[in-house]
């Protein structure tokens, strides 16, 4: 049986105010075209929906029932309409970002509270990836943008677009810092324990690169689980780090770190935005990209 929506929306109206003239006025229509709808769907049901009265209408024991059904629906489609349309106006809704702790704190951090003070009413989901960590949450539907650190091919699966570059400088702690007395090569440095993040990160493979491309073998004494590690373990003297500049000036107290002047700096790394590819965004996901882009 198909009964067009028009009609049921009118049996609502009705049923609610109890009253024809009532549900016209909501309906911004007239009396006779709603007599004339209730009396098809009555037609159409084969079964008659409200009792009229001089004190107006009531509904029968089949329109009660019908009713029951009918309220349930149409306020679940009237509250739809009403989310869509906040998320349209980006008063409600959520954004849901894959970020590394480099990016987040290097880059996207400003970028987020901008966001939240132009729009209060979005949630903001931040999720705290090692890079392949936040592609997978990206292509697994997890997440709505990612920003993270490194190369990232453009792919059937990813969009990506390079957003920002980061340097990194070696650190040390008082027991190494005669090292900072004059520029050294990344081969003096080898020979003092090396901090560094685990070989599932980007960052790991592209020190390994960097280091071969050098003639040599990336072999960390320490591997920390977190950029933020790296930093309190060479000020407890366990071997010299490579961490981004911006971490150095966040960092309040600098008595016991010391960074170092290499011959050859190490070559810059890109942060990345990257999306799904085909994947249609949200409003509010849109906005929070055009955000990173305008720092592009």
């Amino acid at each position: 049986m198909y009964i067009s929506y028009d009609y049921y929306r009118v049996f609502y109206y009705v049923a609610r105010y109890r009253s024809f003239t009532q549900a016209a006025n909501a309906l911004m229509s007239n009396q006779p075209n709603v007599t004339r709808a209730i009396k098809t769907l009555e037609g159409e049901l084969g079964c008659t929906l409200f009792i009229r009265s001089n004190r107006g209408v009531r509904l029968t024991p089949e329109g009660e029932r019908l009713y029951s059904h009918i309220a349930l629906a149409y306020e679940h489609i009237q509250a739809g309409e009403e989310e869509l349309s906040l998320d349209k106006s980006l008063q409600k809704g959520v954004v849901t970002v894959g970020a590394t702790e480099v990016a987040l704190r290097c880059f996207l951090l400003p970028i987020l509270k901008r966001f939240h003070e132009l729009f209060p009413g979005i949630r903001i989901r931040v999720s705290n990836h090692s890079t392949p960590q936040a592609l997978s949450a990206l292509k697994n539907g997890l997440a709505d943008l990612a920003v993270v650190t490194g190369e990232i091919e453009t792919s059937r699966f990813f969009s990506v677009r390079s957003v920002k570059y980061i340097q990194d400088i070696p650190v040390c702690g008082s027991a190494l810092s005669f090292l900072a007395e004059k520029p050294r090569t990344l081969a003096e440095l080898t020979g003092y324990p090396i901090i560094s993040l685990g070989p599932e990160t980007k960052t790991f493979e592209f020190y390994s690169q960097w280091f071969l491309k050098n003639g040599l073998f990336l072999a960390p004494d320490i591997e920390a689980a977190t950029t933020d590690q790296i930093l309190p373990m060479v000020k407890s003297d366990l071997g010299i780090g490579f961490v981004p500049e911006e971490f150095i000036r966040a960092e309040a107290d600098h008595r016991n770190l010391y960074a170092l002047e290499l011959e050859t700096p190490i070559p810059q790394r890109p942060l990345c935005l990257v999306k799904q590819s085909g994947y249609l965004p949200s409003l509010a996901a849109k906005k929070l990209e055009e955000m990173i882009l305008a720092r592009d």
